[in-house]
């Protein structure tokens, strides 16, 4: 099974995809996010090119657990992918991944400023190997 993750943002999309195993994600160049017309249907494009067959979408919420209007939006945005593509597209909690994400770039060097352009779609890897982890971890019980 190949599954893609999506790091919705308003400037940046963060994009990753999994390996031919589902075992490995990689990130991708990330998408331009302020059209997200535009990012649906090249994420269909990518589902038939590369054969995906999940959409992980992030879902962001409040350190709480509430739902804001960035989590309504990636709602709204969820249900064009899955309307557009027919495939399946989970909701994810990514609380923290862009943090995560940040404190690895920072582990490598990375200042605050050189992360711009690639803390999306590491964030985008970090929730989508969570994905494929937690589905390794129910396949082997």
């Amino acid at each position: 099974m190949r599954c893609a993750a999506i790091d919705l943002g308003k400037v940046r999309v963060g994009l990753a995809v999994s390996d031919e195993l589902g075992l490995l994600a990689h990130a991708r160049p990330n998408l331009d996010g302020s059209n997200p017309g535009h990012v649906v249907d090249v994420l269909a494009m990518l589902a038939t090119v590369e054969s995906i067959d999940v959409f992980v979408v992030g879902l962001p919420r409040t350190m709480d657990g509430h739902e804001g209007a960035p989590a309504r939006r990636a709602r709204v945005f969820a249900q064009k992918l899955r309307l557009r593509t027919g495939k399946q597209v989970i909701l994810m909690d990514e609380r923290l991944t862009t943090r995560q994400a940040s404190l690895q770039l920072q582990s490598v060097g990375r200042s605050t400023r050189k992360q711009r352009s690639v803390i999306d779609g590491v964030a985008a890897t970090l929730l989508l190997q969570a994905y494929l982890d937690a589905l390794d971890i129910k396949l082997k019980s």
